[in-house]
């Protein structure tokens, strides 16, 4: 059956407010079965882990379950999940753990397409160990990152290869699996940033070639936390600096402190919320997200499309990347305003869209438009509509008549 845009969008209180939420990219609008998730935890008596007591206990099935959710979004195993404050806090743990037993001669193979959270981690645990930083280049044409190179960047010294699965700049999405398969035949783990790209669609562990994945609940309707995946094996291998008297055990020995236990019942819920998109979905949870999520998939498809060929269409308005296979996201400038000031006058006129470089440093450096302000993005997610789309590109024509009534 067609996507029923009306039933998604009543699941966001947010979107009553009336604003045009294309920023999906820097963090999604919240379901209402997250809220209402957190708010029944806060409202319960939870203590901190013990089986010694009810409320004890209730924050160990907390965990457990937001193990078992992500595990099901991503196709990992539950004990093999991390959890933990953000995609950059665990990509940090994560280098840090690695990149100590890291020797001068060994070398990383970095992208220049990626998120910074998932190449400045490895930049600096391989400055500390006098490891050398080798590049992965996009095509600066198409935004392509060509998976051919890497057969002459890794080698016998490779100890890790970070890419992205997404870019959350341009919606270039990489061959990761090739990617893989050249690091895995030469030795070297692979850990792949998928924050943008497991909110638009389903997400598979072993078939992506991943060893490590991360992945952002606040990118899929959830809360301000994050996991990174694993074969619980591959986590038993490493040795992370840590507290003594906290857990050995894994996955806990990765995770620092006391977690917001409320916020992982919202984890959990939103994986629900997600297997509930296409609501003639059967079977087990993980069927069911794949299915969601196809579904979303096909609507944010056509959303985008609208999206890009109404930017191609307007004089003035220069669009960044054009690779056959994206994430719906797209950078542009718009000529006569810089990308700041072309996203205030948009969200004066309640079009929530980001500016600047949103992280994605070495790609905006490498294109030379990180000093002059970056680009503008919007990025599409489920809940979004066909008519957002126009009303943005309504607003873009306000903005270039605006521009010539100025320099006319």
């Amino acid at each position: 059956m067609p996507f029923d845009i009306a039933r998604t969008r009543a699941a966001y209180p947010a979107l009553a407010e009336g604003f045009v939420h294309l920023d999906g990219a820097g963090g999604t609008q919240t379901a209402a079965p997250v809220v209402d998730a957190v708010a029944a935890a806060m409202r319960a008596a939870v203590g901190n882990r013990s089986a010694a007591f009810v409320p004890g206990r209730r924050s160990l099935e907390l965990v457990a379950a937001a193990r078992s959710a992500v595990a099901d979004l991503l196709g990992a195993r539950p004990e093999g999940v991390v959890l933990g404050p953000s995609a950059t806090a665990l990509t940090y743990t994560l280098a840090r753990t690695l990149g100590a037993g890291w020797r001068p001669g060994d070398e990383v193979v970095l992208s220049r397409l990626d998120h910074d959270a998932n190449v400045r981690p490895w930049a600096q645990a391989a400055e500390a160990a006098g490891v050398t930083v080798r590049w992965a280049e996009f095509d600066r044409a198409t935004g392509e990152l060509p998976a051919e190179q890497y057969a002459d960047l890794v080698g016998e010294r490779t100890r890790l290869v970070a890419v992205t699965a997404g870019s959350n700049a341009i919606g270039t999405v990489p061959d990761v699996a090739a990617i893989a398969k050249a690091a895995h035949a030469a030795g070297a783990l692979v850990c792949v940033d998928g924050v943008h790209s497991v909110p638009h669609g389903p997400t598979d562990l072993a078939a992506l070639g991943a060893d490590f994945l991360v992945t952002s609940a606040y990118k899929w309707s959830g809360p301000h936390l994050a996991a990174m995946v694993a074969d619980p094996a591959v986590w038993a291998g490493l040795r992370p600096a840590k507290l003594r008297p906290s857990s050995d055990a894994v996955p806990e020995r990765f995770e620092y402190g006391t977690p917001s236990f409320p916020l992982l019942a919202g984890v959990a819920a939103a994986v629900d919320h997600l297997a509930g998109l296409d609501p003639d979905a059967t079977g087990d949870r993980r069927g069911r997200v794949r299915a969601g999520l196809a579904a979303a998939r096909a609507h944010e498809e056509a959303v985008f499309g609208r999206l890009l060929a109404g930017l191609a269409a307007r004089p003035g308005i220069t669009v960044y990347g054009s690779a056959a296979r994206r994430c719906p996201t797209v950078s542009f400038r718009v000529a006569g305003w810089s990308p700041a000031e072309t996203a205030a006058a948009l969200g004066e006129r309640g079009v929530c869209l980001s500016s600047g470089d949103y992280y994605a440093y070495e790609y905006f450096r490498a294109m030379g438009l990180r000093d002059d302000g970056g680009a503008v993005r919007a990025s599409v997610y489920h809940y979004n509509t066909v008519d957002e789309v126009d009303r943005l590109l309504a607003e873009l024509d306000e903005l270039g008549a605006d521009r010539d009534r100025m320099t006319g």
